[in-house]
């Protein structure tokens, strides 16, 4: 009975290795030969300013942090180019306290993404709808006048880098 169990379990193991499991984050849809990017500037295509500066940076923390892919400066130098648009930004208050002042707010940023292969240039990955959305809390006092906006999207560009890199990486 144990020999019986003892290679069940060896063929389970063997079945389950072979179906195209892997860990989260480190599948890769990207072929092997790409090993170095270039990221363009982000285009900004909403009022708000900065958002696409700071996404930008964002993103190049992420690519530079996976490992998978060299952030280089020089067009020449890269097997791929990563370009896009922030096409829309928003951010509403959901929840409120007695006094009518915003406690929670959505965030929702909008973008269009492409990653491609320099020469011969082919479309790798793309997302013309890229859509992260997130929320956040916020205590009102009487001392905040100043921008919170900015520190905000400071604070889930690193989520929304994440997301995409993961995304362009994985093929999703």
């Amino acid at each position: 009975m144990k020999r019986l169990l003892l290679a069940a379990s060896a063929a389970l193991l063997l079945f389950a290795g072979g179906c195209g499991y892997s860990l989260a984050g480190k599948a890769s849809s990207i072929p092997p030969e790409i090993r170095t990017v270039l990221l363009l500037p982000l285009e900004n295509r909403t009022p708000r300013v900065q958002v696409e500066q700071i996404l930008g940076g964002a993103i190049a923390d992420e690519l530079v942090r996976r490992h998978r892919l060299r952030l280089v400066s020089v067009r020449e130098e890269a097997d791929s180019i990563l370009s896009g648009a922030i096409v829309g930004f928003q951010v509403t208050p959901v929840t409120f306290d007695a006094e009518g002042r915003g406690l929670q707010y959505e965030i929702v940023i909008l973008a269009e993404l492409s990653f491609r292969r320099r020469v011969p240039e082919e479309v790798l990955w793309a997302n013309d709808r890229y859509r992260f959305r997130d929320s956040y809390e916020l205590e009102p006092t009487q001392a905040d006048f100043f921008d919170r906006e900015t520190l905000v999207i400071r604070e889930v560009a690193q989520k929304f880098a994440e997301t995409a890199v993961t995304d362009l990486l994985e093929g999703f």
